[in-house]
């Protein structure tokens, strides 16, 4: 079946967003880097895991688009990236008005409410 305006592209890059927010650590490290920039290190430094273990965490989010490495002499920074962000909440917010609008349709039904 072919939907109409429908974007495959786009439907990937959410579902990247998506996957990676499923994990309660990477929706920390990202709550922590949309408060600035950070370090592998300094991000390590809050959970009971190892280095690695976070690098991991972190392809994953830099794979979503989520978080962006630079380079600052020895250092590697990694820094948020709000727009993919932006684009999952865009999308929630599609699927909220719609979902408000059938609430309303309902609770005016002499059925519904």
């Amino acid at each position: 079946m072919q939907l109409t305006g429908y974007d495959k592209a786009a439907a990937g890059r959410l579902d990247a967003t998506f996957a990676a927010l499923a994990d309660p650590t990477r929706r920390a490290i990202l709550a922590r880097l949309l408060q600035g920039e950070a370090s592998v290190t300094e991000l390590t430094a809050p959970f009971a895991m190892s280095q690695p273990a976070i690098s991991k965490h972190l392809k994953v989010l830099e794979r979503a688009g989520l978080v962006s490495r630079g380079r600052d002499a020895q250092r590697r920074p990694v820094k948020a990236e709000p727009r993919p962000l932006a684009q999952a909440a865009g999308w929630l917010d599609t699927y909220r008005r719609l979902l408000e609008r059938r609430l309303q349709v309902l609770s005016r039904s002499p059925h519904g409410g």
